[in-house]
This record gives structure tokens, sequence and C-alpha cells, in this order.
């Protein structure tokens, strides 16, 4: 169970504030996969970032009962100035793991060669997005946040991360952020709409969609 009591978040510029979520009151069952819908700007990626615990809400609280990854793949939590294994192995202790286990199944898995002992600063984007995604799948959660699936690398390395998030989701269920409708029809059982900082349930997805499309006409 992921629940928001009273929860609250904005963001403010010189001339205007953006609210992203007013006081809101709502619960993610963990029995359920979710699709996060709404217009540009309605908040979606920030609400995931929320749940993650990357961005805090300026007012209520977040609990979960449930072990919650990061948003998939997500990069901008590694040191530049460490190296891919010194990030690895630092993740890796933060989650109790076995420190080795992950570190051989990341080096396997994105295939980067030596560079895992260069700093990720030097990565291109697609090494960074391959050591992140590959540290995504060697740590087993009870629901993993996807803001937007992204193809990494060549064909085959592609596939291979289908087959991991594949085999992770037999355990797992996911939040996911998407505008593939189909993506979301894929994955997900339930939809919550973001809508004027409310987050509006649906227990039907296709129900989600539906009213996501009238909101874009």
């Amino acid at each position: 169970m992921i629940r928001f009591k009273n929860v609250s978040k904005h963001f403010k510029t010189q001339k205007h504030k953006k609210i992203i979520l007013d006081r809101v009151n709502f619960e993610f069952d963990g029995n359920y996969s979710y699709g996060v819908l709404g217009v540009n700007g309605a908040g979606k990626s920030t609400t995931l970032r929320m749940i993650a615990g990357t961005m805090l809400p300026n007012s209520g609280t977040i609990t979960k009962n449930i072990r919650v990854s990061w948003p998939l793949g997500f990069a901008a939590g590694f040191n530049p100035l460490l190296t891919g294994k010194e990030n690895i192995q630092f993740v890796a202790r933060a989650y109790g793991e076995d420190v080795v286990r992950v570190l051989h199944f990341v080096e396997e898995f994105a295939e980067i060669g030596d560079y895992i002992n260069a700093p990720v600063k030097t990565y291109s984007s697609g090494m960074t997005a391959r050591l992140a995604f590959g540290l995504s799948m060697a740590i087993e959660f009870e629901c993993y946040l996807v803001d937007e699936i992204t193809a990494v690398g060549d064909a085959r390395f592609q596939k291979r991360c289908k087959v991991a998030f594949a085999n992770r989701r037999k355990t797992a269920n996911v939040i996911m952020v998407s505008h593939s409708m189909k993506t979301i029809k894929d994955f997900c059982d339930r939809g919550v709409l973001l809508v004027d900082g409310r987050m509006m349930l649906y227990e039907d997805v296709e129900q989600a969609i539906a009213a996501y499309y009238r909101l874009n006409r």
C-alpha cells in the first residue's frame, strides 16, 4: 500500500504558482498496477518522483509498506564523480543487497566493459541508461515505478531489457506514466487521472483512458 495523506505539491515562478496536487488523500493498492494519466504539465512525473522519495511534497505525507523502486532506468541519481562500480556498490548497500551479486549482475547486463571502472561523467547517455536499467533490474521490488519506457541500446539489448522486465513483473506490480495508451493497457489494471490538483481513481483502466481522451479533445 502507498498512501497519500493531505499531500500538496506546487511549483513557484516569479509570476505564477503551478499546483500539482492539492491536499490529496489517495491509496495505491499493492495488488494492482496503475497507469498515471494527465495532460502535459499535470504532474505525472512529479507524482512518481514523490512516490520514489526523490522529490518531497510541500505538505502532507506519503507512506509505503511495500518495497518501491526508483523510476525505472532513472540515471539522475548517479554521482557523476564516482565510477559506475562505486555507484552500484553504494546503491546495493543502501538497499541492503549483496554487493557482489548486484555488481556482477549489472556488469553482465549493462555490457559497458572497462567503463564500469570509469567516472560516470565520462559515459555517453546510452551507457548511463544501460547502467541505470541494469541496476533497476538487479534489485527486486514489489512495485516498479516506470516513467516512459524508452528504448535503450540496439535491438538485441532492447530485447534483453524487455525479457528482464517481464521476469520482474511476475512478482511485482507497476505504477506507470506513458503517453502510449497501448502500453498503459498492456501493463496496468487501474488508472489514475491527474486533473486540477486531484487524483481520480478508475478501477477499470479503459475508463481512465476514455476520460483522458475527453480531456484532450
